[in-house]
């Protein structure tokens, strides 16, 4: 990386903005979780059938997918710090919408705007991410998805405390009046992109992966990624609904599941590096995925809270590094557009897979329709040798 000032002036500046983005991205997580585990309350006060939520699910993804088509623009013209910056907040205050919606139409509406700024906050925080990454030449990325799933406990903990205790707009509000005076104090830390640099087109082309890159590697890799983004939405997802509606767990207990899941998944991505390098990527995503198939067969199988309980743990410690690795294989082995290209595709599991379970639960009920998360993480454990082959030519 070039830059023209000294390396006593950028070190503590990009030490500074990797501390602010670990507050970026762990209230991302907390709004998302806040908003996860509110999901049986708005569907109960709505009145709302699996797949009536599942096409509000759909709505938010759209709105993410939309969203992202054009952040890659903005962070070229203006950069990944100062979109940052607004899409943070954007996103923040809108996690009040989808729990002040009225009816069905408002909800979907509420939702595909959450998702859009969620989709505008999620690129640019992993590009102001490459670039301090590059400042500081050691890798941070795992760390910062650490971040995320901490933030995700954090809320999902509040929730369970606060869910039936207080009103869901109030639970809302106070999670907005919270991160927003975290985002305050922190985001005015973060780092330009360096001039020349090229985080802002490898943001740009994930909305567009077109053209060459598109070889068998990206496809395969690209394609493990969708696989472990569909097995970890339909875990946030629908975690908490499976012990409402199924086990038929009370109140701001059923968030227990959600909760095991994140926290073991912040686990695993804390200390992800350190089994990285005992293992190797490609045993990792395997293994990994692996166990989270074993985790989900436990939680649907044995219908108790508390095997439920840890079949969700099990699944959040699989897939903790299965997203995050896919990143870095396509980046070290592809260049930039390489893993916009896989980012894309993968991207495509948490648009798809949330809703595709509502419609399957619809007619078959949740237990089943689950089962595609658990046949996603088995496709992982077996596909992963040849994408790994590939890339290694």
């Amino acid at each position: 990386m070039t830059t023209a000032a000294p390396a006593t002036t950028i070190q503590p500046r990009a030490e500074a903005a990797r501390r602010a983005l670990n507050t970026v991205f762990m209230v991302n997580g907390a709004v998302f979780a806040t908003w996860a585990v509110n999901i049986p309350g708005v569907r109960d006060g709505l009145d709302l059938t699996p797949a009536q939520i599942g096409v509000a699910l759909l709505a938010s993804g759209i709105g993410a997918v939309t969203s992202m088509s054009l952040v890659g623009r903005w962070i070229a013209r203006w950069g990944s710090a100062p979109v940052t910056r607004v899409a943070t907040v954007l996103f923040l205050l809108s996690l009040l919408l989808p729990v002040l919606a009225p009816s069905l139409p408002t909800l979907i509406a509420a939702l595909a705007i959450l998702g859009a700024a969620n989709g505008v906050m999620d690129v640019a925080m992993n590009a102001q991410g490459v670039t301090v990454e590059r400042t500081l030449g050691r890798p941070i990325m795992s760390r910062l998805h650490a971040y995320f799933s901490l933030g995700s406990l954090l809320g999902a903990g509040a929730g369970s405390l606060l869910i039936g205790r207080v009103s869901i707009p109030l639970h809302a509000g106070l999670v907005v009046a919270t991160t927003l005076l975290l985002a305050a104090v922190t985001l005015r830390l973060l780092i330009p992109d360096p001039a020349g640099d090229t985080p802002q087109n490898d943001t740009q082309t994930t909305a567009t992966p077109a053209g060459p890159v598109l070889t068998l590697p990206v496809l395969l890799l690209g394609l493990l990624c969708f696989l472990g983004m569909l097995a970890e939405g339909a875990n946030y997802d629908w975690a908490a609904l499976y012990f409402r509606d199924v086990l038929s767990v009370p109140g701001g207990a059923a968030g227990l599941g959600y909760a095991a899941f994140v926290a073991t998944m912040t686990l695993g991505r804390w200390f992800g590096d350190l089994g990285r390098a005992r293992l190797g990527d490609e045993q990792i995503v395997r293994i990994g995925s692996l166990v989270t198939a074993i985790g989900l067969a436990v939680a649907l199988l044995w219908r108790d809270p508390i095997p439920a309980t840890l079949g969700f743990a099990l699944s959040g410690l699989g897939l903790s590094n299965v997203v995050p690795v896919m990143y870095g294989t396509a980046g070290h082995a592809l260049a930039g557009r390489g893993i916009a290209a896989v980012a894309a595709i993968g991207y495509g599991g948490f648009l798809l897979g949330p809703p595709a379970i509502g419609f399957v639960a619809d007619h078959v009920g949740l237990t089943w329709a689950l089962g595609i998360a658990l046949g996603s993480a088995a496709l992982i454990t077996l596909l992963g040798g040849r994408a790994f082959a590939l890339i290694r030519r």
